[in-house]
């Protein structure tokens, strides 16, 4: 009888154990946080695999904005503060993620579609350098976020998205409010959608 109770509750704290891992909500300590861990490790993990799996959120229930700031591989400061009102794609890379590599000739795509949104880089890993020849490899348009040292940008949006995979992209409203995210690669059909949603919302 014990040996079936153990079992049962080990079960059941192993479902709880993935419920918790899986959870987006407000409360959410960063701490816990799988992919916030992962950014302070600095280990050598090539990324996370994401599934391409979307989560949208309706406007009731986009929450707060997240204000967020940060150093790009030219030297400047980018920050949430400097693109109020405008759309913003986030998405979080680094040079040596396949996927990443993959995808970045199509947000290229897609972002010359949106001249009005903001795209921008968040890299999770590299140096200022290495992610500049980045850019100039795939002509990207946008400025990235050096985060590899800080997670700054990555640690404010724990608790309310947390980006599970890299590359993760999301797309922010005209508040501040993230509006959207994928897991992995994007996709480019779904992506255009999610965009234009936000660039279409009246009174946003």
């Amino acid at each position: 009888m014990r040996a079936r109770i153990s079992q049962r509750i080990l079960r059941a704290a192993s479902t709880l154990a993935v419920a918790s891992t899986l959870a987006i909500g407000l409360g959410a300590c960063a701490a816990n946080d799988p992919l916030a861990s992962q950014f302070k490790a600095g280990d050598n993990k090539n990324y996370i695999a994401g599934d391409g799996s979307v989560t949208e959120f309706a406007l009731a229930n986009r929450g707060k904005s997240v204000s967020w700031s940060g150093p790009t591989e030219s030297g400047g400061i980018l920050s949430s503060a400097q693109l109020t009102g405008v759309p913003v794609v986030m998405n979080y890379w680094y040079a040596g993620c396949a996927p990443c590599r993959a995808e970045a000739p199509e947000l290229l795509e897609i972002s010359k579609k949106f001249p009005k949104v903001q795209f921008v880089g968040v890299n999770v890993r590299d140096s200022a350098p290495t992610t500049a020849a980045f850019n100039r490899n795939f002509k990207l348009t946008w400025s990235s976020i050096i985060d590899s040292r800080t997670s700054s940008v990555a640690l404010a949006f724990t608790g309310i998205v947390t980006p599970a995979a890299v590359p993760t992209t999301l797309v922010i409203d005209k508040k501040g409010r993230v509006s959207a995210r994928i897991l992995g690669r994007i996709d480019k059909s779904i992506l255009t959608t999610l965009i234009q949603t936000v660039q279409d919302e009246k009174g946003n």
